[in-house]
């Protein structure tokens, strides 16, 4: 079952489009507000996001940067701005559709179906195997394999996870502690200094699941996962 991501701060829209995604046979997740968007969308891996613009606390448009800047989930705009300027910079950020309120809620549900049938046909793995690691980006579940071969699942925090996983990407590449933390944690004011604390538990998680230290830091820049096979 397809999960539908609905970001919607005014209540009788939220509900009507809850009641339709629903009864086409989709699960529903809620969020109203920017922060809460970029939590869900981290935490529950969303297959599809409808994104409304005007929200509290920011604007839409940073939610969909921010799910760029993590990944390819498909995201339909639902908005009463119908102006060129939103079109425009939704879809260069990345909106795979665009619907103007008011709408007809069965053509919301179409587009959908559309989109994801869509993403379906270009999908990503869901999996990613990097030597003797094993992560499910869809479950959010990191097995390691120790030198015997057994498997252990590593219980890692969403910050812990999002790292993880965005290095396992890009194996044996160099980031810096501004890309990590963009990656984990989009639109945060902490400080960079923060992820060297978040890498130094996850090492420790990984050589107590009985695997070598794979991040190593990168002298001048910053660390990188290094996986031999």
């Amino acid at each position: 079952m397809s999960r539908i991501l609905v970001v919607e701060d005014e209540r009788e829209i939220a509900d009507l489009l809850v009641a339709y995604i629903e009864r086409a046979g989709l699960q529903v997740l809620r969020a109203t507000t920017v922060s809460d968007a970029i939590m869900m969308h981290g935490q529950a891996a969303p297959d599809l996001v409808l994104l409304d613009i005007g929200l509290p606390g920011g604007d839409g448009l940073d939610v969909l940067a921010a799910i760029r800047r993590r990944g390819d989930t498909p995201v339909i705009m639902l908005t009463a701005n119908d102006d060129d300027v939103s079109k425009l910079s939704s879809f260069r950020i990345g909106a795979d559709d665009y619907v103007v309120k008011p709408f007809n809620p069965s053509e919301v549900i179409e587009r959908i179906r559309a989109v994801l049938r869509r993403a379906m046909g270009t999908s990503k793995p869901k999996r990613l195997s990097i030597g003797i690691l094993e992560i499910d980006l869809e479950a959010r579940l990191v097995n390691c394999h120790d030198a015997k071969g057994q498997a252990k699942r590593l219980n890692l925090t969403p910050t812990e996870f999002e790292i993880l996983a965005h290095m396992a990407r890009y194996p044996r590449r160099a980031f810096s502690r501004s890309e990590l933390l963009e990656a984990a944690l989009p639109g945060s004011e902490a400080y960079d200094r923060v992820v060297d604390s978040h890498l130094s538990k996850l090492r420790q998680k990984l050589v107590g699941a009985g695997c070598a230290d794979v991040i190593e830091p990168v002298r001048g820049v910053g660390y990188r996962l290094w996986v031999e096979g």
